[in-house]
């Protein structure tokens, strides 16, 4: 009998544990950026990129090969309908250009960066 509880609590802590990874929403896409762009200060070379946003930190980074190269504080935006695909949203010319927001493909919401110029990590 105490086998058999033991064995249903450790079921429930498995399917809790489950429960609360499945709800940390995370998305990533591929991104090719034709020119140089800044990520909250930080020079991102042109280039294809994944752009990675985690729901729970409310964090956007940019990986090339894994490796985090830029990352940014964001806010979500409510949009008026759904992105068909990838858009990203820039102000500025040449090396001056910044990034301002990322909406994933499907997504009725923008992802803005915060412009605090914050935390940079390094550029490829």
């Amino acid at each position: 009998m105490k086998s058999w509880v033991s064995r249903i609590l450790v079921a429930l802590l498995i399917a809790v544990m489950t429960g609360v990874v499945a709800f940390a929403k995370s998305r990533k896409e591929s991104v090719t950026f034709p020119t140089n762009i800044k990520v909250n200060g930080t020079l991102v070379k042109k280039g294809t990129y994944d752009v990675s946003f985690d729901e729970q930190k409310s964090e956007l980074s940019i990986l090339k090969n894994g490796k985090v190269i830029a990352k940014a504080a964001t806010r979500v935006e409510q949009r008026t309908g759904k992105a068909k695909s990838l858009e990203i949203r820039s102000i500025g010319s040449g090396d001056d250009t910044q990034l301002v927001a990322v909406t994933f493909g499907g997504s009725d919401q923008s992802i803005v960066v915060n412009q605090s110029g914050g935390q940079t990590t390094g550029n490829e």
